[in-house]
């Protein structure tokens, strides 16, 4: 059996390492880029090495930025006091796009990295009425949102989630943003 060059099959190996990208893709992908549309494969090389090098997590939020502080966090019109809680950084996007949402985001990756003093402090000092969980639905997000509504209920704000219509066990980039704006809308009290 005639195997590839050794560079044609790490670059097939990388690809396959990208999620949702199996043998076949990686292979097609690599015969693309490497021989198909050469100055493509530069480009996206270039914007690969760009972004890692340069992109950060907003210190605020958790968001993407290239700065300390993301372009939402640093902009005074969002101040509304709506504050949606995110799983990860990609959500903030996918909401973004639905044009729905004018509030602040915070990303809360997991329970145990959470500081709460810290978390209760922005809430303070942002003056947030309301936090909106928009997890994907199941039996840990209804776990997180019981314990952080528990914990910060002195507080005296509002609690909501999306609504449902968001399908149970999918994440929030596989849902397509007419959902998206209905679920915000359609937000309702914990």
């Amino acid at each position: 059996m005639k195997t590839y060059p050794e560079n044609f099959a790490k670059l097939i190996e990388s690809l396959e390492k990208i999620p949702s990208i199996g043998r076949k893709s990686a292979m097609r992908l690599a015969y693309f880029l490497a021989f198909e549309d050469r100055f493509t494969a530069l480009q996206v090389a270039h914007n690969i090495e760009s972004c890692v090098q340069e992109l950060r997590v907003c210190e605020e939020c958790g968001g993407i930025s290239n700065e300390y502080i993301c372009e939402i966090c640093a902009d005074e019109t969002r101040n509304n006091g709506e504050l949606c809680i995110v799983a990860n950084a990609r959500e903030i996007f996918l909401i973004e796009e639905s044009g729905e949402f004018l509030g602040k985001y915070f990303v809360l990756g997991s329970l145990e990295d959470l500081d709460l003093r810290q978390f209760e402090a922005r809430i303070i000092r942002d003056g947030i009425r309301e936090i909106i969980f928009a997890l994907s639905p199941s039996l840990g997000s209804e776990s997180i949102m019981l314990y952080l509504e528990d914990k910060l209920e002195h507080l005296k704000i509002r609690f909501t989630k999306i609504a449902q219509g968001i399908p149970t066990g999918v994440s929030l980039e596989n849902v397509d943003q007419l959902s998206i704006v209905r679920a915000l809308q359609s937000r309702i009290k914990i």
